[in-house]
């Protein structure tokens, strides 16, 4: 039945191409509930090492630039979020993984070269985290934040990915296939017997004037869009995470996840990512 009603919303929603509601508050409506479901999950299971809507098991190594995120809140609270590494010193993530309009974190541990994220890998604490001064709650704009790290060393899991450089800076990616990782839930139903570990999806990238179809001037050019219409997103608990592309044999870093749909992950709408040309300039800087 849920799927029935969801799949009729669908078809009204896009023929009518309404304004679509974007979850906001993210600590206090997915954050927050996701670290109990997934640490839950993982103590539930035989986890040996060896979420994201229609993907698959990612392996040890094969992201390894990603950083999970396990998030203090200034209410003692615990948050998850991922991230990007990008240098021995330096990780990116969503803005709204340290504040999110509401709710203010304290302190990131960042958790390098793990398929779980409450145990194993390398895992760097730090409270040293620098936001975008444009970064806007309320309209989910200027989604980027830059977190400072003490020394991480190299290894076949844990490595920096590429900013985009040279002509990767004009390119929209419109068409393009890109890879999105992340802890998050596999499906808006997701429970604890869900196989929990590190996901990964294909998302195609789309326009931004196909993307303003559903979440009108929320989208401005620092903005990227994928196609969510065959159940395929990123979804909660990914925030912050990394979408990528390859080019020549390198890993790039096209977009930081951002947003979704309020109606959820599966019901088929685009989700928005932090448009890292958009922003190269300001991590650059702060490298």
């Amino acid at each position: 039945m849920k799927l029935l009603i969801l799949s009729c919303l669908l078809g009204l929603s896009l023929a009518a191409t309404p304004i679509v509601p974007i979850q906001k508050y993210y600590h206090e409506s997915v954050g927050i509930l996701e670290a109990a479901r997934i640490k839950a999950a993982e103590e539930a299971q035989d986890f040996d090492g060896s979420r994201i809507v229609g993907g698959s098991a990612a392996g040890l190594g094969q992201y390894p630039h990603m950083g999970g995120l396990v998030i203090t809140l200034t209410t003692g609270q615990t948050s998850v979020c991922g991230s990007s590494l990008i240098s021995n010193t330096r990780a990116v993530t969503a803005a709204h993984c340290w504040f999110d309009g509401r709710n203010q974190a304290s302190q990131f541990v960042v958790v390098l070269g793990s398929l779980a994220l409450f145990s194993g890998g390398t895992r760097v604490t730090t409270s040293n985290v620098i936001m975008h001064e444009d970064w806007d709650p309320n309209r989910i704009q200027f989604d980027v934040a830059i977190i400072n790290l003490n020394f991480v060393s190299f290894s076949n899991t844990i490595r920096a990915i590429a900013l985009p450089s040279g002509t990767q800076l004009n390119n929209d990616f419109v068409g393009v296939t890109a890879q999105a990782a992340g802890f998050g839930r596999q499906s808006d139903w997701a429970g604890i017997g869900q196989n929990q570990q590190l996901h990964h999806v294909s998302l195609r990238v789309i326009s931004n004037a196909e993307c303003q179809r559903f979440f009108g001037s929320t989208i401005i050019a620092s903005t990227l869009c994928i196609d969510g219409s065959d159940r395929r997103s990123t979804c909660g608990g990914d925030s912050g995470g990394p979408l990528a592309i390859n080019q020549n044999g390198q890993d790039v870093l096209i977009g930081i996840t951002s947003f979704g749909s309020a109606f959820g992950c599966t019901i088929g709408f685009p989700a928005g990512f932090a448009r890292v040309t958009s922003f190269t300039s300001w991590f650059n800087a702060r490298l």
